[in-house]
């Protein structure tokens, strides 16, 4: 690889992306949330009127939108209609369909090129489910982050967010398309007793000890 990529793994809500945004900003990273772009598929679907079991037509609604993918001020982002997109991918409506959305292998495959595609232009921490074992295996820079049932589900309460943590693990963790799970050689941080600045702190530790030099 021509840049270098960290990866960010772990379940909703354990605080991956706002390590990434973290790591990003001290390190002069972009910074990608994969997640943003399986939520994008979704609100084509959503926009469509798509049955979310009919995979080759999620995927075609997709393709057909006027969605892409770009950076903005050292961030992913996501667009429709030449619009920035934010809390358009954070509605109740999406958070109930992006599991779905994202157990499609065909769309996996599709937005997985595009998340590879950011390498090429820059160094990059990404947050998601699948980085390390499937985006972006080969690197050698991986975090696993972890938190319990009930602090991950407390954040999403505090947020507004009105969805289950652990409907989400099981949907993650079961779908046969890359499922949530640490690549072998990922190092484990537990965060439930870290605040934002000690989880950095030690992912950058760990990073370090990992070989990064930036």
């Amino acid at each position: 690889m021509s840049h270098i990529a960290i990866a960010i793994d772990g379940p909703a809500a354990s605080g991956k992306s706002t390590l990434a945004k973290g790591l990003a900003k001290e390190l002069n990273l972009v910074m990608v949330d994969s997640g943003a772009m399986y939520r994008a598929v979704a609100l084509a679907c959503q926009n469509s009127e798509i049955d979310l079991e009919d995979e080759a037509a999620v995927l075609k609604a997709f393709q057909e939108s006027n969605i892409t993918f770009g950076v903005h001020e050292n961030r992913s982002s996501v667009e429709l209609d030449g619009k920035i997109l934010t809390q358009e991918l954070r509605t109740e409506a999406i958070n109930s369909k992006v599991s779905a959305v994202a157990k499609l292998s065909k769309v996996r495959e599709f937005l997985v090129a595009k998340q590879r595609a950011y390498l090429k232009e820059s160094n990059v921490v990404m947050e998601g489910r699948d980085i390390g074992t499937v985006v972006f295996s080969d690197t050698p820079f991986k975090l696993f982050l972890q938190a319990s049932t009930e602090i991950r589900q407390s954040r999403r309460n505090a947020e507004g967010i009105q969805d289950s943590i652990a409907q989400r693990d099981a949907a993650d963790s079961t779908r046969k398309a890359s499922p949530l799970k640490p690549a072998k050689d990922a190092i484990i941080l537990q965060v439930d007793n870290l605040d934002v600045d000690g989880v950095r702190a030690e992912a950058i530790k760990i990073l370090t000890q990992q070989g990064l030099s930036l």
